[in-house]
């Protein structure tokens, strides 16, 4: 195994547990520069990726390595230039589709259409519809036809991997397929926040404004990122008024409902939920054993219904995932020249549907609820019974019993010295609520998600 076979599994296992910022951002630019006498030295661009890789990922970074060759006992890192690129690895192309700046040239790149950030791989033919997406779908697909006159806005939300990026860009691919003369914009609900602030720093908002009020589509992904930036917020209000008043189509997605984005006005959560909101759920088994046939036969794997059937049955989170694990599987089958049989698959799996349980505690608990509802930790011990803190101290209640076992008592004191009365209240009122409250029951998940991800921070 070369070091540069090496170096592009590490990086497979890497990209499926981070975000798509931290990725790009603490592995762009890096490479094995050397493998010998049990130690693995990394090459990195900069002194702080350098210190950060050390602190924050040499643990994982080493577990990696040492699933492919178990001999390595130390990795370094050492600050020079890379033999390879991140973007030439078998995960490049995630990359580019995320829209991030600064991308090298590479063939890849010519997927993106610059002027509108469309990904042209993105569009609903190679979407797998099943019963947790198919409402999305079709409202997609309806928008295609009757663009800013039927749903509009057209709000999408779910959590993390499930397939929002895919459908606004294949709304957008297709539009520009059928009229190439329409004005559309894809954007981050992040990069839509940058691109205020740079021109609020070279005095061109006014600009910026006019452009994006001439838009026959725009979409914005991960729009709850807007919740808490005052003007962001404000200029996409005036964006929303002057496109909506023109019949011009809104599409918006989210990892959360409208009234769950915490800080958002109210008079933004209003239009938001003025036209169609959809929901994105996770796949059933069928929808991502057809997912999985689907990516098997894009990237030519030749294996066996038996081991889809094995990745399907055990990666239910999200499609990123199931993707991740075949792409795992298929990094095997490209480094050896031969197909895995199903007791290899289970090997080459193994680490990943292992991980170990990791125990949280009630500090960090308190921390995810607070950021997840831009409330801070003190509020949730204060005896405040504002609406926007009640239902936090509630959440925060009931993962503390959930997540930790603490007695009701135990709780209480945690959360400002209430009664046990009230805790039980809490945790029985949440646990109620989230059996039927669909939108509840994704933000319960979305914090344990905030929880459990702490600990890879």
């Amino acid at each position: 195994m070369t070091n540069e076979e090496l170096w592009k599994a590490v990086l497979g296992e890497m990209e499926l547990s981070l975000s798509r910022a931290n990725f790009i951002t603490w592995f762009k630019n890096t490479s094995i520069l050397s493998k010998d006498k049990g130690a693995v030295v990394v090459s990195v661009p900069n002194g702080f990726i350098k210190e950060w890789l050390e602190n924050k990922f040499n643990k994982r970074i080493l577990l990696s390595i040492r699933n492919f060759v178990p001999e390595v006992r130390e990795v370094r890192y050492l600050i020079g230039r890379p033999k390879i690129e991140l973007v030439k690895h078998d995960f490049s192309s995630i990359i580019l589709e995320r829209g991030m700046e600064d991308r090298p040239n590479n063939d890849s790149d010519k997927d993106i259409d610059r002027t509108t950030n469309l990904n042209k791989r993105y569009n609903f033919e190679s979407f797998i519809v099943g019963s947790n997406n198919e409402l999305a779908h079709a409202a997609c697909l309806a928008v295609t036809k009757n663009l800013g006159k039927l749903y509009n806005p057209l709000f999408i939300y779910g959590g993390v991997g499930l397939g929002k990026t895919h459908l606004l860009q294949a709304i957008g691919n297709r539009i520009l397929n059928e009229n190439n003369l329409k004005n559309i914009l894809y954007i981050s609900a992040e990069k839509f926040t940058s691109s205020i602030t740079e021109s609020i720093m070279n005095r061109t908002i006014e600009d910026l404004k006019a452009r994006y009020s001439q838009l026959d589509l725009l979409m914005i992904d991960d729009i709850q990122f807007i919740a808490g930036k005052e003007k962001t917020q404000e200029i996409v209000f005036s964006t929303f008024n002057e496109l909506y008043g023109k019949n011009k189509q809104i599409v918006l997605s989210s990892d959360r409902p409208p009234q769950a984005i915490p800080t958002l006005e109210e008079r933004l959560r209003s239009r938001f939920e003025g036209g169609m909101i959809a929901d994105i759920g996770v796949p059933d088994f069928e929808t991502r054993l057809a997912i999985l046939k689907q990516k098997s036969h894009e990237k030519v794997y030749d294996f066996s219904n038996e081991t889809l059937v094995y990745i399907a049955t055990h990666i239910q989170k999200n499609v990123r995932e199931l993707e991740g694990a075949l792409n795992r599987v298929g990094a095997f089958s490209q480094i050896y020249n031969r197909v895995p049989d199903i007791k290899e698959v289970k090997n080459i799996l193994n680490t990943y549907l292992s991980s170990p349980y990791r125990k949280t505690s009630p500090q960090s608990i308190l921390k995810s609820v607070a950021e997840f509802y831009n409330i801070s930790s003190n509020d949730l011990v204060k005896r405040s019974r504002k609406k926007e803190v009640v239902r936090p101290r509630q959440v925060a209640m009931f993962l503390l019993r959930e997540e930790t076992k603490l007695s009701f008592p135990e709780i209480g004191q945690k959360l400002g010295g209430r009664d046990h009365s009230t805790v039980i209240h809490a945790c029985e009122k949440i646990k109620s609520e989230s059996s039927i409250d669909e939108p509840l029951k994704q933000e319960l998940v979305l914090i344990k998600e905030r929880v459990y991800n702490s600990f890879d921070k």
